[in-house]
This record gives C-alpha cells, sequence and structure tokens, in this order.
C-alpha cells in the first residue's frame, strides 16, 4: 500500500491549506471536497488511484479541515475558485504537467470556475454531483442541515452520527464513527463541532454571497469548455435533478455524464466503489459515454 504524506500548498491570499498525496508517481490528480467536509472524505478514492499509478492529492479548502480560517472572511465561489488555481498551478509547477481535478459539489464549482478562467489550467475535469444550475430546495436543506448545529455543536460522536442518519437516512450508519470524527474538532468545551469555519455560512463573504451572477457567469461560458469533463451524478441527488445534468452536458461539447444508482449528493461517500470505478474509468481514457 503506497504512504499517504502531508502536503502544503499556498492559497490565493496567502492562507494554508493542507493536503495529503498518495504518490503513485503518475498523472496529479487533485480532489477538491464538498463544502463543510474535509479532505478526509476522499481517502478510499485516493488511496485506488495511486494504486493504478496516479498522484492522488487530496486538499482541505480554505476554513474547512486543517487549513487556516482566512482572517479576511472570504468564503465565496470566487475565492475558492482562487484557490483552486493556485493549488492547480503549484501542482503543475512540482510535477511539470498540468493536474486533473476531482470536485465535488463546491469543489466542483471551484475547478470549473478556475478552468473556465484559465483555459490552460487542467488535462481533465471530474464534476462530483453538481452543475451551475441546481435545486434550490435541496441547497436550502443541506445549509439548514450544516448551520443547524454549527455553533452549538454536540456532547458526543453519538450524537453526531444521530443528526447525520437524520438527514441521510438512504445511509446505513457504519458501525465505527472513527470517519465521523475526522469531520469534527473537539474543543475546549469538550463539544465536538464541524470541521469548517462557521463564517462559511454566516459571514458577510460567505458562500451566498454573489452565487447567483457567479452561476451565470459559468453557463455562459460552458460552450467555450475544451478539456474532458465527466459529471458522475447520484441518481438520488438533492441538487442535481436528470434535466440538469443534461442540459450541462447539451452545453459543454467536451462533457458526458454517468449516473450512480443508490446515491444522493454524497455520492463518494454512497456507493464509493462504483463512483472509484466511474473516475477510474475516465482518468485512464476509458471515458464514460
Amino acid at each position: 500500500m503506497i504512504a499517504a504524506e502531508t502536503i502544503a500548498f499556498t492559497g490565493a491570499e496567502d492562507n494554508s491549506l493542507v493536503g495529503t498525496i498518495w504518490d503513485g508517481k503518475g498523472h496529479p490528480v487533485i480532489f477538491l471536497h464538498g463544502g463543510g467536509q474535509t479532505r478526509r472524505a476522499w481517502d478510499t478514492t485516493a488511496q485506488r488511484l495511486a494504486g493504478h499509478g496516479m498522484r492522488a492529492i487530496t486538499v482541505d479548502q480554505r476554513g474547512h479541515g486543517e487549513s487556516a480560517w482566512v482572517v479576511s472572511g472570504n468564503y465565496t465561489f470566487a475565492h475558492f475558485a482562487e484557490d483552486a488555481n493556485a493549488v492547480a498551478l503549484q501542482v503543475e509547477e512540482h510535477f511539470r504537467v498540468r493536474p486533473s481535478i476531482v470536485g465535488a459539489s463546491l469543489g466542483g464549482l471551484a475547478a470549473l470556475a478556475a478552468q473556465i478562467g484559465s483555459p490552460d489550467l487542467l488535462e481533465s475535469l471530474v464534476l462530483v454531483d453538481i452543475t451551475p444550475r441546481m435545486d434550490p430546495e435541496g441547497v436550502a436543506r443541506i445549509q439548514e442541515f450544516m448551520g443547524a448545529r454549527m455553533e452549538e455543536g454536540f456532547a458526543t460522536l453519538d450524537e453526531a452520527a444521530d443528526a447525520v442518519a437524520a438527514y441521510l437516512p438512504h445511509r446505513r450508519r457504519p458501525r465505527s464513527l472513527e470517519g465521523l470524527r475526522k469531520n469534527l474538532r473537539l474543543d475546549a468545551d469538550g463539544r465536538y463541532r464541524w470541521h469548517w469555519d462557521p463564517a462559511f455560512i454566516k459571514g458577510e463573504q460567505n458562500i451566498d454571497q454573489g452565487s447567483a451572477p457567479f452561476m451565470e457567469r459559468i453557463m455562459a461560458a460552458l460552450p467555450n469548455l475544451a478539456l474532458p469533463v465527466l459529471l458522475v451524478r447520484g441518481v438520488q441527488s438533492e441538487l442535481v435533478q436528470e434535466e440538469y445534468a443534461r442540459e450541462f452536458v447539451d452545453r459543454t461539447p467536451t462533457a458526458s455524464y454517468v449516473d450512480v444508482r443508490g446515491a444522493g449528493h454524497m455520492v463518494a461517500g454512497d456507493r464509493n466503489d462504483a463512483f472509484s470505478e466511474a473516475v477510474l474509468d475516465f482518468l485512464t481514457g476509458d471515458k464514460a459515454a
């Protein structure tokens, strides 16, 4: 098994970004998680890609996991896109080749916007259950879950697991809570809180600020994308309806998409086997049709 090593990046505001690399010595693939997650969401898929000879690099985005909470409080989509651009350029400089990005939700939109702003940035792109058009009720439900215990936190890991189970009733509750522990921080008051900066939701420059014109700009630029793009959609997605996926592919000349049955918005967590297989097929040349 390839050993994981910690790797450091610098974001667009000189903010510290922390990552992990499983170095299979081949093509570099950057993984950007969704809002409220951490890089640990990718561990299983990253290890699998490294086992197939790729350099799998998972990154905690600004304000998440072990990466810095930005003093500016800048957590709009545009700011995450600037970080995605910065990380991709640093990976290219180090390995002398344009990387690919696998981005879930927030991470996918950040990577997509970065590529639109710098057309020579990436070799290819995988979007995990995200398109510029999203179901507003699904967005509201996700943000409601994220904000519900944002400040109060949880007395125990079991209490946090109960909240997740209520939010994701289709997913089997894990026997071990170690995976959940990685998405929580234990504060000085003895309570567990999500491993992200609350300003991401409630700050002046939170993730909702400017989101509508941001999405409109991305939609308008889709016909100009020239790199291979794969959209991996969860059939039970709360955000990406089938018509949104088809619209995205129709507008993007180089895009295709696959559905993962038995998965909702958290595709990699719901059906990691099928998800990893789709990503591997795409990155190794057997593009989904």
